[in-house]
């Protein structure tokens, strides 16, 4: 037997990384929550999962409103998870609505800290998706988890907020805190920024109104994102943050012209007012660095790629 047949049978035949575990995943519903629960299962987890009340529920599936905290408790004593991936979130910026963003962002997320750290059962690992949004206008090109925090709205306070909350739980719980920056893929809501433009190409629209254009972004493919949440679950030491991010950005300029060599076509770009955000945050370039270091080596999927994934779903 060759050695490529060997290692390919000692693949199969070792126990995956979630094997006989439970996984709790809050937002399960939401865009990053399929892709989660996907990776998770895939690595043998059984998964469970939150999602609002009133939609559809199932034998591992609870609707829980997060700011009622018997109904969070009485959800983790039966999962006993034994890690917890937190998404949970009020997560467009330009949310209208800052009382019910801080609430559920906040206190949303100590009501789950609370009822985890009060259970029998104890999570090895408890990811808490914060934002690289908390560092704001940065003063420098790359940013890493060493840059103070610059919050310049309220999407990015409340979760800065959430972070200082949660080193209440560090001493209780094995917490980290992952900052992810701009990512997308098939499933994000047209009120982010690259679906809205995707669309518009798939529909062959002739023009299209836009905010800011001098903004660039870190973007990733959702799909990286889950595969370094689940890493991080299995690899990283609690009380850390880490960056998860690609590391290349991108201007919206950019991203018209990859759109237009996928779709064969030019679309005329207007600037709305009405969409340029008051202190907008221009650049957010990431450094993936302690990430990598923790987890290997990143491969970024090119944002060509993920648009052509986006344009053809």
């Amino acid at each position: 037997m060759n050695r490529m047949a060997t290692e390919e049978i000692v693949r199969l035949t070792e126990p995956r990384e979630g094997e006989g575990k439970r996984a709790l995943i809050t937002g399960l519903r939401g865009f990053t929550g399929y892709y989660m629960a996907r990776e998770l299962s895939e690595a043998g987890y059984h998964v469970h999962g939150t999602v609002l009340p009133g939609e559809p529920t199932g034998p591992d599936i609870f609707a829980v409103d997060l700011l009622d905290r018997a109904a969070v408790a009485a959800a983790i004593e039966q999962v006993r998870p034994d890690v917890v991936v937190h998404l949970a979130a009020i997560a467009f910026v330009a949310h209208n609505d800052a009382d019910q963003m801080y609430r559920v962002n906040v206190v949303g997320t100590r009501n789950l800290l609370e009822a985890l750290a009060a259970s029998a059962h104890k999570p090895s690992s408890v990811l808490l998706a914060s934002s690289a949004n908390i560092y704001g206008n940065a003063d420098v090109p790359v940013i890493d988890e060493s840059v103070a925090p610059n919050p310049a709205n309220d999407y990015a306070v409340s979760k800065l907020a959430m972070e200082t909350m949660a080193r209440l739980w560090m001493d209780k719980l094995p917490i980290t805190i992952a900052r992810p920056f701009n990512y997308t893929g098939v499933g994000q809501t047209e009120n982010f920024l690259l679906p809205k433009i995707v669309s518009h190409f798939r529909k062959e629209a002739r023009r299209i109104e836009l905010g800011n254009l001098a903004i660039a972004r870190d973007f990733s493919d959702v799909r990286m994102v889950a595969k370094s949440y689940r890493r991080l679950l299995a690899e990283a030491p609690a009380g850390q943050v880490f960056n998860v991010c690609s590391g290349q950005p991108h201007t919206l300029e950019s991203l018209i012209d990859m759109m237009s060599e996928i779709a064969g076509y030019r679309i005329e770009v207007h600037v709305n007012p009405a969409f340029v955000r008051a202190n907008e945050v221009l650049t957010l370039t990431g450094s993936n660095a302690r990430l990598a270091a923790v987890i290997g080596k990143i491969e970024p999927t090119p944002l060509l790629e993920t648009l052509r994934w986006m344009y053809s779903a």
